[in-house]
């Protein structure tokens, strides 16, 4: 019996797809409001995988369009009453729900504040929704299990969809047209060798650099999430740094080097670690001969995590019945989290 988690992940080009049929020129408005604004600065404001589809997004944007972007801690609003100076700061938040008063509650102070904020919203009828001034649905439609999927990656997509258009950018355009086949290529990619390395496992560590570190984030929450493995997530560039210690023969690594600058280094460290006697899953596209994993690529390396992700996705709730769980029902956790 399929899960609703795997049912929701594999219907993820489907959503995206009609997403990008959806608010075209809301897109290409937003688009020319924030080329004719100076920003002195831009926040981020999640949690938990949205959090992280908000990392990949203020990778684009600091990439791409040469601007610092911060992940801001609510707790400085909410709890703290920092007086915070918001005019001429761009303020984007990302939520499935848009429930969560400490999502809902800084948009509110930036706006009131004469900053420009936009919502990536699934459900457009939230608190969220009605707090931003641009207000950018999802269309993911409603997702029954706890852990999410679709909305991540319509997350992503959305994010991506906002620089695109912010940088009046026709190859990223035509990158994210083609992403719903992309998608769909993905969900079918064979990663059964991570399962048979996983399923007895007790920890794991997930690496990413650069743009494919929000992924390694979600995937190492995934694996805690639906899998109860103990799972971090760290840079390539960090982990010499300190984590390098845990590393016994047989600690499994899963390794995500998505094309671009940082996947030589992310190749090598695969192979270092495999001289240590860590148990690599090195994840790569198909031109890297030492992959264990092939990961899909998309038109252009920059959207290359979305398409990762969705191949991860389904191999996580796979993983999940095969460790005996159930990955719609993680113990303690509910689909709304609300935090102050």
């Amino acid at each position: 019996m399929t899960s609703l988690m795997l049912q929701e992940a594999m219907s993820a080009g489907d959503c995206v797809a009609l997403q990008l049929s959806q608010d075209v020129e809301r897109y290409a408005e937003l688009g020319r409001t924030l080329r004719a604004t100076n920003f002195h600065s831009a926040v981020t404001v999640a949690r938990g995988s949205s959090d992280h589809a908000s990392s990949y997004v203020a990778y684009l944007i600091m990439s791409r369009l040469g601007r610092l972007v911060t992940s801001l801690p609510m707790s400085l609003i909410t709890l703290y009453k920092s007086p915070l100076v918001t005019r001429d700061t761009l303020a984007i938040s990302i939520s499935q729900s848009g429930q969560s008063p400490d999502v809902v509650e800084p948009i509110r102070y930036f706006r009131d504040g004469g900053a420009t904020t936009v919502a990536l919203v699934n459900d457009d009828t939230s608190p969220l929704a009605q707090s931003a001034a641009w207000t950018m649905p999802l269309h993911a439609g409603k997702e029954q299990s706890v852990a999410a999927t679709k909305s991540f990656i319509t997350s992503l997509v959305a994010g991506a969809r906002l620089v695109a258009e912010w940088q009046d950018d026709a190859e990223l355009r035509a990158g994210l047209a083609a992403l719903p086949d992309d998608l769909r290529a993905a969900s079918r990619a064979d990663w059964s060798a991570a399962i048979e390395v996983l399923a007895p496992a007790r920890n794991i560590m997930v690496v990413g650099r650069g743009i494919s570190f929000p992924i390694a984030l979600e995937a190492a929450l995934k694996f805690k999430e639906t899998s109860a493995l103990q799972a971090e997530a760290f840079s390539g560039a960090e982990i010499k740094h300190g984590p390098m210690a845990l590393i016994e023969d047989g600690y499994p690594l899963l390794i995500f080097a998505t094309r671009g600058p940082a996947q030589a280094g992310l190749v090598a460290l695969a192979a270092e670690m495999r001289g240590r006697g860590a148990r690599v899953l090195l994840a790569a596209p198909e031109d890297i001969a030492e992959r264990d994993l092939t990961l899909p690529v998309a038109a252009t390396p920059d959207l290359d995590p979305i398409v990762a992700i969705q191949a991860f996705y389904v191999m996580a709730a796979q993983l999940s019945k095969a460790r005996g769980l159930d990955p719609d029902r993680p113990r303690h956790l509910s689909k709304v989290t609300r935090t102050n």
